[in-house]
């Protein structure tokens, strides 16, 4: 299994970061090894001191597929989810201030939270799905998949140009404005459609 992101898909991201606005979709890989496991706390690695949360809609691969045509791109999967890209922010500005690549600050140990699936059909209309993410009982993010620069089907399209998609394979489709630090003590719930999708405690 690896987990394929996007980087920069809604513009209210891309501003807040002060980031340029990519002409194609801005593509990482995490390995599996990042996969916070299940009902576990996240804990902050020693290495940052500033670690963000990113809260994004997932999808779950499940057959193989390369370069496939957006058109049949729904082919390819029936589960929607929602997770979090937890994100080592001081390292990935050192990192890109020298040109390097940010997996050490992307991929690192319990760096991706993956919630509960839903089946697509129990969604309806994919680019209108809103989710949001709640930090110590307070909302800090609300997304609207409307305002992806790059919707699912597309973007299953491009990635599959450049690697192939295998069953099981997972999908993060990029955050909305509002990212922001986590510290000690303080927990984190993800909703999607307004059913929770997942519930973590930082330590």
């Amino acid at each position: 299994m690896k987990l394929v992101c996007i980087g920069r898909n809604y513009a209210e991201h891309i501003k807040e970061l002060a980031n340029e606005r990519p002409s194609d979709p801005v593509v990482f890989i995490k390995p599996d090894s990042a996969v916070l496991p299940k009902e576990q706390d996240f804990y902050i690695p020693e290495f940052t001191q500033d670690v963000h949360y990113e809260v994004e809609v997932l999808v779950r691969i499940k057959k193989v597929g390369k370069h496939i045509d957006p058109r049949f791109a729904h082919k390819y999967y029936d589960d929607i989810g929602l997770g979090i890209d937890f994100t080592a922010r001081d390292l990935q500005a050192r990192l890109k201030e020298k040109g390097l690549p940010w997996e050490k600050a992307k991929g690192f140990d319990g760096a991706a939270v993956i919630g509960k699936w839903i089946d697509k059909k129990e969604l309806g209309d994919l680019r209108d799905l809103h989710f949001d993410l709640s930090l110590n009982g307070k909302l800090v993010q609300q997304g609207h998949t409307a305002e992806m620069l790059w919707p699912i089907d597309e973007l299953i399209g491009y990635v599959s140009r450049f690697f192939t998609l295998k069953k099981g394979d997972i999908l993060f489709t990029g955050t909305p404005a509002g990212v922001g630090k986590v510290s000690p003590n303080d927990y984190l719930s993800g909703r999607l459609e307004g059913t929770e999708m997942f519930r973590l405690k930082i330590r």
